[in-house]
């Protein structure tokens, strides 16, 4: 194989949009938010000091490297969540809280209240589960696993909140935020 046809076949392989595998997980190409097909703009593994958590995928209207910009957008978007292992409701709301805590200060007491409303319905993730955060204007943020019942929390605030969790200035993961946003 040429080179230049290697290069492209990679290219093709890891443009944004395109479905891929992390970690042995497959990462559809699209996902559906607000009867809009979403196009991946990237996928990467969060990690917890050496245990591999989840395969976490960034989806979007439109392909954007800028983490501001990703949050800021009002327009369909979600995060898409793979579990590589299991994870309690308490492990994972501490997460969501850290984060929150982390990257939002404005109305922070408001938005960590909306988030305890969201812990009745979180169920302990099993390895093989998919969790998704989903925000469809003027509807809010819908968290669930998929196939099972889900919450909708209204505001654009909480849903701020929730993306900066992964891309804020403090993320969870900087190498997961790297790869969300195409890098």
């Amino acid at each position: 194989m040429s080179p230049s046809l290697l290069a492209a076949l990679v290219l093709l392989l890891t443009a944004p949009g395109t479905s891929r595998e992390v970690s042995g997980v497959e990462v559809p190409g699209t996902f559906t938010a607000g009867g809009q097909e979403l196009k991946l703009n990237g996928a990467g593994l969060r990690r917890k000091f050496i245990v591999n958590v989840y395969v976490g995928a960034l989806y979007l209207a439109e392909l954007s490297h800028d983490a501001e910009a990703v949050v800021a957008v009002e327009a369909p978007k979600a995060v898409r969540m793979a579990f590589l292992r299991d994870v309690t409701r308490s492990q994972m709301m501490g997460a969501f809280r850290e984060g929150f805590e982390n990257n939002t200060k404005e109305g922070l007491s408001d938005l960590l209240a909306k988030l305890s409303a969201v812990e009745g319905s979180l169920p302990n993730l099993k390895r093989g589960e998919v969790l998704v955060v989903r925000y469809e204007p003027g509807q809010g943020s819908t968290i669930g696993v998929e196939g099972q019942p889900s919450v909708t929390v209204p505001g654009k605030d909480f849903a701020d909140a929730l993306f900066r969790c992964w891309l804020g200035p403090r993320p969870a993961d900087d190498s997961l935020k790297k790869a969300m946003l195409g890098g």
